[in-house]
């Protein structure tokens, strides 16, 4: 792949911060679902109370993988901000990685070849 043109580059910005603005909106959704679990024992039964203490559960993994994502979206905006031209390659191979995955994935640092190779 050769370098990105202009008009990709800002297609990719675009991208970015749609994505970092969507992530956004999640981390506030489930925010919400993880706080702490208050149930009246007399209200709700056994079961109910489980079943809370699992919707919070998987809201607080909900929360880690949207603050993981939110991260490699802002560290992938300062790569691009800072050296437009070194963006799109592979961190490991140095190969280009294909347009098609850089729309799809406009945070990814690896070509598919080396995320394979890594076992990722």
């Amino acid at each position: 792949m050769d370098e990105l043109t202009d008009a990709q580059r800002d297609q990719l910005a675009a991208r970015l911060r749609a994505l970092r603005a969507e992530l956004g909106r999640r981390l506030r959704d489930e925010q919400g679902l993880a706080d702490t679990v208050t149930l009246d024992p007399s209200a709700v039964g056994r079961v109910s109370r489980v079943d809370a203490l699992q919707h919070q559960a998987m809201a607080k993994a909900s929360l880690r993988r949207i603050a993981v994502s939110l991260e490699r979206v802002g560290a992938a905006t300062e790569r691009l901000e800072a050296d437009p031209e070194a963006f799109g390659f592979c961190a490991d191979c140095e190969e280009g990685i294909p347009w098609r995955r850089l729309l799809a994935a406009p945070d990814a640092v690896l070509c598919v070849a080396c995320m394979e190779e890594r076992g990722l």
